[in-house]
Parts: structure tokens; C-alpha cells; sequence
């Protein structure tokens, strides 16, 4: 076995409590899996320098939408003019998704795994969504398992353009022959609870039919408004429940003594000048949060874990502390993947060099690339030239 030591650890943040912060560090990994958390200096088959930086656990980002195709930079625009955010532009990407030819979408969706794996994003979860249709939402699965195994059947986006003025038919469609096309390639099933997407009948629909299936539940909820998504998602037993931007005592209380997951959204909310989500009463009710980037086009065409992270700490009441931990271990467990997320032992060898003698650097030294290296199963997949 093979062994390779992350060496000259200035600050090493493994998310495991046993271990938790240590400096002047190495860390071993072997096999692709951590072994060890030794001081600096230990001996190994390969040695990799940290040079006096931090090394976290690569952020897992619990919430995407990578595969599709066409621009909504004009779109974005005119928010920042003043035009309100609506879910129906989502129409106008499942349009251009449903235009181009699979090698098209795959070329972009690898593009943007790249783009995510420099921003130090080591594991993330990929949803369907822009085809609406049957052979397309299976294909979107599919080609979102090209890249990672935590793969979402999210049909029930928004009603196709097809099934306009009859939702409860377009559901049917979803429970029915789409989702038997999708299962297979898919780990969850999510739904968008909102409105000018799917009631929560309808979206209890989806995700009873997806249960059924074997899919993992995941909820769209409380984006736009107070509305049932949040409360839908405890009742079922989702694994996280996404946005949650607008809450009420009832919502927090029920996230708190539930094992859902409140994702967290920033970005989201920075593009569509919604509100900022209360972080700070979700973790002092002692409800998990997790940070996700949703990648899109439409509300938050990001891959930057570090730019959400600035984001919580300044506008939703999160410690730097905090919003390191939501974007790593709270993504793992909005995915219930304890194998992520840490870096104790056991854990997949999945770590991100920075380029600053702290984490509170992505905070402090907002927009300015810090991520050095990225490591998946302790091997480098991405490395700054600038500081080789």
C-alpha cells in the first residue's frame, strides 16, 4: 500500500471531533482513505507540501444543477435592474437543454465539474430537471452519473411546457413512466414546493411515488415565501430541505427535532435579491445546516463554495467556524454520506490545500482564489500553477 503525507500543515481542520483542529500537521492517506493525523515531518512513500497552509476537507456541495444548456445572463441582468425573480424562467433552460446533442451537454457539464474542482468542491450532487420529459430527464441522470454517484430525479422542477394549465396530469407523468425511466440512474428524488411550481399535495405525490421507487427524498422549500415545503419535507422524512429562506417558528422547530437538513442557498439569494435565510436561528434551535451553491443558469450560476461561504458569515449570522463546517460535513450529511465531509480516519482522502495560514482567509479575502490544491482520495486533481 501506498502512502502519501499532505506534509507542513500549518492548520488542519478535520471535522472530527476527536481530532478536531491541529497545527504543524500532516496528514496520511493511503489507499484513498485517511490513515492518520500525525505532527509534521512524518515519513511517507510520497509527500506532498502543504507550505505552512490549511488544509480542510474538500467542500461537498449538496445541491446543483450542472447539466444544461443555453445563457441567462441577460435574465440576470435585468434582476439587477430591478425586474423581480420568478421560477418560470426555468422554461426558457429546458429549451435550450432539450436542443443540444448529449456530447453538447456533456462537454458543458465537464466544464463545469473542472471549474468546481478548482474551487475546491471534491464531491457534490447533480439534479435533472431541464428536459421535462421522459428520454430527456433519463438522459440528464445519466449523464449527471458520468460525474458523481449522488445523482437527482428532479422532473417535477416546474410543468412542462407540454403540459401547461394541467399540473395533476404533468405529476402523473412524473409518478408514472418518468420516474420508471429515471430510478435506475438516479439515488434521489426531489420536487420544486412553490409557488408557481408544485403544491404540496402534488409534491407529496412525487415523493411517496419516489420513496416507492428506493429514492432518497430531497424538497425545494420556502424559496419564495412561507409555504409547506419545509413542513413537507420533515413529514416524509427528506434528507434536506433547500432555500429555506423564509421560515416560520413552526418550520425552525420542526427542522430542529428532525434529521432533515436545512441547505442553505446564498448565492441563490444574492442573484434574485431575495432574502438572506437566518442561519443564526436555525443553528441556536440545533437544526444541522449545510451550505450548497445550486449551481444554475437562471438564480446562481456559481461553482464557488468560497464565495457562499462569505456570503453566510456577512448575511445570515454564521461564524466562519460554521459556515466551513455547513459547506463540508453539513453538505455530507444533507447527503447522508458519512464517508465526506471529514477528514478523520477512515474518511475518503478528500482535502483542499489553501494558500492562507487560515480558513477564515475565504471570509476575510473574499473573491480572491485561496483554494492551492485539490485532492480527491488523496490524489492531487487540481493544483494553482502560480504557486507550484
Amino acid at each position: 500500500m501506498s502512502a502519501l503525507a499532505i506534509d507542513n500543515i500549518g492548520l488542519l481542520v478535520t471535522n472530527d471531533p476527536s481530532l478536531g483542529s491541529v497545527r504543524d500537521a500532516a496528514l496520511v492517506v493511503v489507499d484513498g482513505r485517511v490513515s492518520a493525523v500525525e505532527r509534521a515531518g512524518v515519513s511517507a512513500d510520497e509527500r506532498l507540501d502543504a507550505g505552512g497552509g490549511c488544509v480542510i476537507p474538500g467542500f461537498v456541495d449538496s445541491h446543483t444543477h450542472l447539466v444544461f444548456a443555453g445563457d441567462r445572463g441577460d435574465e440576470f441582468a435585468a434582476r439587477m435592474a430591478g425586474a423581480p425573480y420568478a421560477a418560470g424562467g426555468i422554461l426558457e433552460t429546458v429549451t435550450s437543454t432539450r436542443e443540444a446533442s448529449t456530447e453538447q451537454l456533456r462537454a458543458l457539464a465537464n466544464a463545469r465539474r473542472r471549474e468546481a474542482l478548482r474551487a475546491g468542491i471534491t464531491h457534490l450532487e447533480i439534479k435533472s430537471g431541464y428536459a421535462l420529459d421522459v428520454a430527456g430527464e433519463r438522459r440528464l441522470c445519466e449523464l449527471a452519473g458520468e460525474l458523481t454517484d449522488d445523482v437527482t430525479f428532479l422532473g417535477a422542477h416546474v410543468v412542462a411546457p407540454e403540459y401547461a394549465g394541467r399540473p395533476d396530469e404533468y405529476v402523473e407523468l412524473v409518478c408514472g413512466e418518468m420516474l420508471d425511466a429515471c430510478a435506475t440512474a438516479a439515488r434521489w428524488i426531489d420536487v420544486f414546493c412553490e409557488r408557481g411550481a408544485f403544491d404540496a399535495d402534488q409534491c407529496r405525490a412525487v415523493l411517496s411515488a419516489g420513496r416507492e421507487a428506493g429514492l432518497g427524498l430531497r424538497v425545494h422549500a420556502n424559496q419564495l415565501g412561507l409555504g409547506p415545503g419545509v413542513q413537507l419535507a420533515v413529514e416524509t422524512g427528506a434528507a434536506s430541505a433547500d432555500h429555506c429562506s423564509h421560515l416560520s417558528d413552526a418550520d425552525v422547530e420542526a427542522l430542529a427535532g428532525s434529521d432533515t437538513v436545512a441547505t442553505l442557498l446564498p448565492a441563490t439569494d444574492f442573484s434574485t435579491r431575495q432574502p438572506y435565510p437566518d442561519a443564526r436561528r436555525l443553528l441556536d434551535a440545533g437544526a444541522t445546516v449545510a451550505l450548497a451553491t445550486n449551481c444554475n443558469p437562471g438564480s446562481s450560476y456559481t461553482t464557488s463554495m468560497s464565495f457562499c461561504i462569505a456570503l453566510a458569515v456577512r448575511d445570515t449570522g454564521m461564524t466562519a467556524d460554521e459556515a466551513l463546517a455547513a459547506a463540508t460535513l453539513g453538505g455530507a450529511r444533507a447527503l447522508r454520506r458519512p464517508d465526506v465531509g471529514h477528514l478523520g480516519v477512515g474518511a475518503r482522502g478528500d482535502a483542499v490545500i489553501l494558500a492562507a495560514p487560515s480558513y477564515t482567509h475565504l471570509v476575510y479575502r473574499p473573491g480572491v482564489p485561496l483554494v492551492a490544491a485539490t485532492l480527491l482520495g488523496g490524489r492531487v486533481v487540481w493544483s494553482d500553477p502560480d504557486l507550484e
